[in-house]
């Protein structure tokens, strides 16, 4: 049987390919730690420090997300999506992030800043378990040995739906701490501003 010509290949077309395997392989770190962040969230740990780690949590993977926005498009070499059995429930993970954000969960947003001034209705957990979503099916791609598709969906989904929900919800989380951390009483303000005065 005869072998199999040997196709070529150019150095910068190799390159190319290596540098967006790094990228794939920082987009999986990242999204393994928000998946695990928001997970340990959502089980009540650490209830008294939810908000800073999912602001963290939430701000550490736009970073990522604002590398694939700043790419060139990625094309994958199919040009279908390799099919990796059906999409992980979500839905326990939506109640328990809206048990314990009960209370600061929902919050009103501008549709499109952009177009108009239309206003919706929002929700944090909604927001949190979107983005969980788009992450978690690029991570199975990553996981399965398809990295360029991995990073096709991530850059996809970055620019189509998680990176708009996520920079929304840091925008909310960040509000919801300021309010816990400087809406103080006048007498407990005085008190402090007294005591620092006159140690």
């Amino acid at each position: 049987m005869p072998e199999q010509p040997t196709v070529p290949v150019h150095s910068d077309h190799a390159d190319s390919v290596t540098d967006l395997v790094s990228v794939a392989d920082l987009v999986a770190r990242e999204a393994r730690g928000y998946l695990s962040t928001v997970t340990e969230v959502a089980a009540g740990a650490n209830p008294e420090a939810a908000i800073p780690l999912l602001l963290l949590a939430i701000s550490d993977v736009l970073g990522a997300g604002a590398r694939l926005g700043a790419m060139v498009d990625v094309v994958p070499v199919e040009r279908f999506e390799p099919d990796i059995g059906p999409d992980a429930d979500l839905d326990p993970l939506r109640a328990a992030l809206e048990n314990v954000l009960d209370g600061i969960d929902d919050y009103s947003e501008v549709v499109d800043p952009v177009l108009g001034a239309e206003v919706e209705m929002s929700t944090i957990s909604g927001d949190l378990v979107l983005v969980a979503g788009a992450l978690a099916q690029g991570l199975r791609h990553f996981e399965a040995g398809q990295e360029l598709e991995a990073l096709w969906w991530w850059q996809f989904s970055y620019l189509s739906a998680w990176g708009e929900r996520a920079t929304t919800a840091l925008r909310v989380l960040l509000s919801v701490l300021g309010h816990l951390r400087l809406d103080v009483d006048d007498d407990v303000a005085a008190e402090a501003e007294f005591d620092a005065l006159h140690p």
